[in-house]
């Protein structure tokens, strides 16, 4: 098998130290291929970026029309969250809202990964709690799916549990293909990942763009959620997050998300076309960088849309001191 191409480098002083190799796809509702480079078959585990797949089954079975969640409880579903006083509110409050609390969340803790949050937790002699998990929002909407069909919550984060097939079968629907048992891990908030193609991963987003393919119920939680998200882009990341500042920046038109190790999906609504896209080494600011790049070639960004894109496609390096040694940049895309 040929590598995927090089899709961004970094550049110390006048010497390219690292070479990131990669590969994508942006494809239309019809699986018709706008553009693609490297290996779009091989599977790859999405992680976070297929969170509003996901966050679908709150629409099966009247999970939110018995709970109404707000616009930016599903935002929140959506996101990978900084721990900051809004997200931890935000997840708070449907919590309560459906008769449980933070003991509820099966996701673990860790503190807030945004600094000032992170430090403000620390002076206030607070320790870390399920709600600033990045994932608290995804897990807080799996619970009220999990009370809509009066299942157990407990262990609603096992692979059996009728949740997560709700999960899976939420995913198998938009990307069109089945999620195998043989191409199963588990997350880093302990629910299950299954592997596909960043193709199908691509199609799902375009289908959940513009409603082709897909059934008319998955079609309309599919427009509410990327309102939901596109509208308050705070929730799905945080202050400073490429998600967040490129969502801001769109005003609508780009549905955008990112994935550990590496993953970047989400769709150019206006277009009609969902893309993935995957740094085979796992490096977040590299896949930042290719994503900005692909975005700036294929999203037709106004000016001030491009200057947000601009960061991110070449990264200054600094010392401690904060000297610039060097750069981080797309290559290809």
């Amino acid at each position: 098998m040929d590598a995927n191409p090089i899709l961004a480098e970094t550049v110390r002083g006048n010497w390219v130290e690292n070479r990131h190799r990669g590969a994508f796809a942006i494809v239309d509702a019809e699986g018709k291929v706008i553009a693609s480079a490297g290996d779009t078959e091989r599977p790859v585990f999405p992680r976070s970026a297929i969170k509003s797949m996901q966050a679908l089954a709150i629409f099966a079975r009247e999970a939110e029309g018995k709970f109404h969640h707000t616009d930016e409880e599903l935002a929140l579903a959506c996101a990978s969250h900084h721990g900051e006083d809004v997200h931890v509110a935000t997840a708070k409050g449907l919590l309560s809202r459906i008769g449980l609390s933070a003991a509820d969340l099966e996701c673990g803790a860790h503190a807030p990964t945004n600094s000032a949050a992170r430090e403000a937790l620390r002076a206030s002699g607070g320790e870390p709690s399920p709600l600033h998990n990045n994932c608290s929002g995804k897990h807080s909407g799996m619970l009220s799916v999990a009370l809509a069909r009066g299942v157990p919550t407990k262990g609603y984060v096992g692979r059996e549990h009728e949740v997560q097939r709700a999960v899976r079968a939420a995913v198998e629907a938009v990307i069109g293909e089945p999620l195998s048992e043989d191409r199963c891990g588990t997350d880093g908030c302990s629910i299950p990942t299954f592997a596909a193609p960043l193709r199908a991963f691509a199609l799902g987003f375009a289908r959940m763009a513009t409603g082709k393919g897909i059934a008319p119920e998955l079609a309309s939680a599919s427009r509410r959620l990327f309102d939901a998200a596109t509208s308050h882009p705070l929730l799905v990341a945080g202050t400073g997050h490429a998600d967040t500042l490129i969502m801001e920046a769109f005003g609508g038109r780009v549905m955008q998300k990112v994935g550990a190790e590496g993953v970047q999906c989400g769709a150019i609504r206006d277009k009609g076309w969902g893309y993935a896209l995957k740094c085979d080494d796992g490096n977040i600011p590299a896949s930042q960088a290719m994503l900005a790049g692909l975005l700036l070639r294929y999203a037709e960004p106004d000016e001030g849309q491009r200057a947000v894109l601009e960061r991110f496609r070449e990264q200054t390096i600094r010392s401690v001191r904060g000297a610039d040694v060097g750069v981080l940049r797309a290559v290809l895309v």
